[in-house]
């Protein structure tokens, strides 16, 4: 009885093994898989196998369009007036792989350089141009940070 109970605690064992390395990925989202640490591959939608022991999932990326709502910051016009401003950021991930290797906290980053940016925005404006032109600071928020988030892997689209 002794090696029949071992047997079929083995079988157990590598089954367990086999299904645990079985991944399934869903739609509007991505895997990042290293191997032995370095980056191996990303998952797209679909049905995935691991190779047990060396693989593992770095990351999971939710490839939705997302939003973050900045609590408000102090901001100084042209003509010296303190205002506070609230932001919300609507972006996606273009890119898994740079989003799970570009920068250590992404939201942070994004709220840090949303900060900058507002404020050398509204600071080039007097209050009035600044009440008026919505608009305008949109697109020039927008374009800023497209362009510093491009390496980050995420698009910034309002």
């Amino acid at each position: 009885m002794g090696p029949i109970i071992a047997i079929i605690v083995l079988l157990v064992v590598v089954l367990m093994i086999v299904v645990s390395c079985i991944k399934i990925v869903p739609q509007a989202h991505a895997v990042v898989v290293e191997r032995l640490g370095g980056y191996l591959d990303t998952w797209s939608v679909g049905l995935h196998f691991k190779t047990p022991f060396i693989d593992r999932i770095a990351k999971r990326v939710n490839l939705k369009e997302q939003v973050v709502d900045f609590p408000p910051q102090p901001v100084i016009t042209k003509d010296n007036v303190t205002m506070q401003i609230d932001t919300v950021v609507y972006f996606q991930i273009t890119d898994p792989k740079l989003f799970a290797y570009g920068v250590e906290n992404p939201i942070m980053a994004i709220e840090n350089l949303t900060a900058t940016t507002l404020r050398n925005i509204i600071g080039d404006l007097e209050l009035d141009e600044t009440l008026t032109s919505r608009e305008t600071i949109n697109t020039k928020m927008r374009a800023s940070l497209d362009v510093a988030t491009d390496p980050w892997g995420i698009k910034v689209t309002v």
